[in-house]
Parts: C-alpha cells; structure tokens; sequence
C-alpha cells in the first residue's frame, strides 16, 4: 500500500508540476502561436475581416475578399514577408476569433472604443468612419426622440448597436442581425423601417433602390485601427511601424481614394481610453 501512495503521490506532483507550467505559460500571451515569430516562420498570417462589409471587408463578384481592410491587409503581410490568409468574420465574432487564436490579427472595420480596448490591443489608426441612421425619405426622422416611433435594425454588438441602444427613447422597437448584409436587407425588405450603420451603408442602400433612402441622424464618427492580442507587444510595434510607413504612401493615398472616393483624413495623435501601444 506504501508504493501504492508514494506512486499516487508521484503523479499527482507531476500534474501539479505541468499544470503549473501551463499557467505560466497562459500568463506570459504574447508568446502563444500568434506572435510576429511563428507568423513568419510559418509564412503566413491569419487576417480576420468582415465578410459582408463593403467598401470594408467584402466578398467580391468573383468569390475573392476585397475591400480596403483587405487592401491594407496584403499590404501588411508584405511587410512581414509573408501571405495573407483571410477569415471572414460576423461582427460579434471579430474579438473572440482574435482572443481565441483562430486568426492573428484583425483588420476588420475595428472602431477605436473603450470598451473594445480592455479586450483587443489597437494599433494606431488608419480609417475614419461616420455611423448614421439611414431611413426612407418618406419618414421624419430628425431626433432622436423620433425614433421611437419606428424599428430599427442594427448589426448585432456593432457600435451603431450601442449607439442606438444609448440614444433611442425607452422601449423604441430595436432589431438586431448578425451582419451587416443582413441590417441592410431588413430596410430594404421593410421588415426595419431604419437602420443603424456606416457611412458606407448609403451606396448600397442606392444601389438597392435608388432615390428612396437617405442619412437621418448622425450619431458619431470614428477611427478605425488593427487589432492584435492585448500586451502583444510585438505584433503591436510591427502593425505601428507598418502603419507609420505606409500610410504617407501614395499606394495608401490611392487605395483611400478608391474605396471611399475621398482624400485621406487627418487622424488623431490619441483616442480617449484606446492606447495605440502596449502599456
């Protein structure tokens, strides 16, 4: 029986002894699987993105992502010397994919909020981004207050969710769908009577029925950066020093101009609550 306890008492130290190390090894993050070493050793990076998102993250005619975030994601692999894998992701998924290790970054219409910093580490940023109510013609829609007296349709956890949820009169009728694809169609379907979205939303609302919708409120604008794991503080510094090169390209200047046909903005040295590095 003596053996028998020491042998049980041997095991059970040994699996004390790896659960610790697995500990330390949890606690120490930025060397999990995601960082900039193992990306180039493997030669390829992981980009999540927004499927649905269009002139963001899309999927075009021919089966293939595009877009701006996926413009700039090449444009980043390039600069790691490695290939861009892309995964398209629904907006509520974007921060646990990240978390999760099912991609190493995001580039994914990544609005700089508070909130979003306690989970993601932002980079600095690289695009701005207005959030509106669209909504027909037809209504009035000129307050707040007067959207109580229709249904909105949101993206669900998108910032036009909170947005709404915060400016919305008490018991105002809100619709939430799992993309943005999804939001838009609800207008156009009647099945919303407004939506809350980006200011890329218009071109498709036009495009569906032309002369029928117009912006009604706006709400915020925003920037918008890339996202790594919190306190990775390598790929945090290789996104920094990418976007510090790149974005006084002409090739950046060129890619802006053909997604949002407008000249690139001028972006803020800090965002209130959102460090763009590692602390």
């Amino acid at each position: 029986m003596s053996s028998i306890f020491k042998a049980q008492s041997t095991r059970r130290a040994a699996l004390a002894a790896v659960a610790a190390l697995a500990a330390v090894t949890l606690a120490t993050g930025p060397a999990a699987a995601g960082s900039i070493d193992d990306i180039k050793a493997k030669g390829v990076i992981v980009i999540g993105i927004q499927g649905d998102n269009p002139p963001w993250g899309f999927v075009n005619a021919q089966g293939a992502q595009d877009g701006i975030d996926k413009d700039i994601g090449d444009a980043f692999a390039k600069s790691l010397g490695v290939k861009a894998e892309y995964k398209p992701l629904a907006v509520a998924d974007r921060i646990p994919a990240l978390t999760t290790d099912r991609v190493n970054v995001l580039f994914a219409t990544m609005a700089m909020l508070p909130d979003r910093a306690k989970a993601v580490q932002y980079s600095k940023p690289y695009a701005a981004n207005t959030l509106l109510l669209y909504g027909a013609k037809s209504d009035t829609i000129k307050t707040n207050e007067d959207m109580a007296k229709f249904s909105i349709g949101v993206p669900s956890s998108s910032v036009q969710d909170k947005e709404v949820t915060a400016r919305a009169p008490q018991g105002t009728k809100i619709l939430r769908f799992g993309d943005d694809s999804a939001t838009i169609q609800a207008l156009i379907s009647g099945q919303a009577q407004a939506i809350g979205g980006n200011s890329a939303y218009m071109t498709r609302l036009e495009q569906a029925k032309p002369g029928v919708y117009e912006p009604k409120l706006t709400f915020t604008s925003l920037f918008n950066g890339a996202c790594g794991k919190l306190g990775d503080k390598q790929m945090n510094e290789a996104l920094n020093a990418f976007l510090d090169k790149f974005l006084v390209t002409d090739e950046y200047k060129a890619i802006y101009k053909k997604w949002f046909a407008v000249s690139v903005p001028a972006f803020p040295a800090s965002v209130d609550g959102v460090p763009f590095t590692v602390q």
